[in-house]
């Protein structure tokens, strides 16, 4: 099961899980000062992000749905025009083509984000949505990633392959 760890727990149970999604993390999650930093550095001005993880049972795989709201006079081509800038020399990290949604089947096993940029029905804000591997993106991919980096060797060293388990 994605994003809940291995531990054993009743409330992880396939028994307990199977055939729904709930939502955790609801009041605040481990990962929104990151989130919020990411897109900070992106916009070059403070953000601010509502978000709620769901549990899914899936064995790898993580989507996020993030919302925020724009700065006066700024559209959604602007925030897409950011990241496509802040992450034009990122290898891992794709912003899709307008109006693609991310689907985790199509980073399952990769050290890939994908990512994309949608309107929110409410004027002034956006959607974005993006899609990892938990399990080598989120986790073991970003620290080997970090490690070819600080070492001097090509960043994508060990991450181009596809060994899988789960």
């Amino acid at each position: 099961m994605c994003c809940a760890g291995r531990g054993a727990k009743e409330a992880n149970l396939y028994t307990e899980i199977a055939e729904g999604i709930h939502s955790y993390g609801i009041t605040g999650h481990r990962h929104v000062p990151e989130i919020e930093q990411g897109l900070a550095e992106a916009a070059n001005s403070k953000v601010t992000v509502s978000f709620t993880p769901h549990l899914m049972p899936m064995s790898r795989g993580m989507q996020s749905s993030i919302y925020v709201e724009l700065a006066p006079g700024a559209s959604v081509e602007d925030l897409r025009q950011h990241l496509k800038v802040f992450y034009e020399n990122e290898e891992f990290v794709v912003l899709g083509k307008e109006k693609e949604v991310p689907h985790t089947r199509h980073v399952r096993g990769s050290n890939y984000c994908i990512m994309n940029v949608f309107p929110d029905r409410i004027t002034g804000r956006a959607i974005i949505l993006s899609v990892i591997d938990n399990l080598v993106k989120g986790a073991s991919g970003q620290a080997l990633q970090n490690l070819n980096l600080m070492m001097g060797i090509p960043e994508n060293t060990g991450l181009t392959y596809l060994p899988l388990f789960p």
